[in-house]
């Protein structure tokens, strides 16, 4: 005896595929991003519905396609939805938004959007090595341990995908956006 399962083997669709699909307007894009990262730059006509809400959404009928930046949220919400079993046919966009970017297609930044939130990491983690450096040099030390300890937390987010800066530097008021799922 057999076992077929019933979840649709999931669709990946590239850049000129999708603006083609997008001219036609036979697709409905869903960036689950989060607001913050949406505001930053998005494919015109996109809404913005995070990877945490999903499957709760009151998602538009027909075609949908799912981006992210790189591609492994969208291909999360793309699984949840198949397995859910989402009515209408859903797609994932190969390589995200700079996919979409290298081939040649504009994003609409949203007025006001902070800036990515890797750039914030930079610049935090580098003034605080900075500072550090110049506090040991000047003051004691012992403050070269700033340094080391930003050093530690850097290594501990690469190794284990968790950056304590980042989700910190998120929830400050400067990167809150406002969420909504409107066509911007």
């Amino acid at each position: 005896m057999t076992t077929t399962s019933s979840i649709p083997a999931p669709t990946r669709i590239n850049a000129h595929d999708l603006a083609d699909q997008l001219a036609a307007r036979d697709v409905t894009v869903i960036d689950v991003r989060e607001p913050m990262e949406y505001a930053s730059g998005h494919i015109n006509g996109s809404l913005n519905i995070p990877l945490a809400r999903i499957t709760q959404a009151d998602l538009p009928r027909g075609p949908l396609v799912l981006v992210c930046q790189s591609g492994n949220r969208s291909a999360k919400a793309l699984s949840q939805l198949l397995q859910q079993g989402h009515p209408h046919p859903v797609a994932d966009l190969m390589g995200g938004v700079p996919a979409w970017q290298q081939a040649g297609f504009d994003v609409r930044k949203l007025k006001g959007a902070p800036l990515p939130l890797m750039r914030q990491v930079q610049i935090a983690a580098g003034s605080l090595v900075l500072l550090g450096v110049i506090l040991s040099q000047t003051v004691a030390p012992g403050w070269i341990w700033l340094s080391g300890f930003v050093g530690a937390g850097l290594t501990f987010a690469g190794i284990s995908g968790f950056c304590g800066m980042a989700r910190l530097l998120a929830a400050m008021p400067w990167n809150q956006v406002a969420m909504g799922s409107q066509r911007k």
